[in-house]
C-alpha cells in the first residue's frame, strides 16, 4: 500500500482528530504522523502490525537457514578448524587491529 499525501498528518491535527484517524485506520488506511515536518509515528491496523511482525520473524528464520546452509557447505568442503585454535586466531586478529581513531 502506498502512502498518499492525505495520509500524512501533522501532530497538532492528530491530537484534535484522533477518533477520525483511528476510524480511518480501522477501515484500512495507514497514517503517518509528523512533528515539525518530520515523520515520527505510523498508525496502522493492529492486525496488520501483527502480520508485519510475523513477516519479520519469518525473514529472520530464512536468514538463519541461509547461514546454516553456508556452514554445512563449509563442512562438506572441508573448510573447518579446531574450535580452540579458531578462538585463539580470532583473539590475535582482534588484538592486531588498530583502535578506532588510530592512524
Amino acid at each position: 500500500m502506498t502512502i498518499a499525501v492525505g495520509d500524512i498528518v501533522a501532530f497538532s491535527r492528530a491530537r484534535t482528530q484522533l477518533s477520525e484517524l483511528v476510524q480511518a485506520v480501522e477501515n484500512g488506511a495507514e497514517k503517518i504522523i509528523t512533528k515539525n515536518g518530520e515523520p515520527v509515528v505510523a498508525m496502522i491496523n493492529a492486525k496488520q502490525l501483527d502480520h508485519y511482525h510475523q513477516l519479520e520473524r519469518a525473514h529472520i528464520h530464512l536468514l538463519l537457514l541461509g547461514e546454516a546452509e553456508k556452514g554445512w557447505a563449509d563442512i562438506e568442503a572441508g573448510r573447518t578448524t579446531n574450535a580452540r585454535e579458531g578462538l585463539v586466531a580470532l583473539r590475535v586478529k582482534r588484538q592486531l587491529k588498530p583502535a578506532m581513531g588510530d592512524a
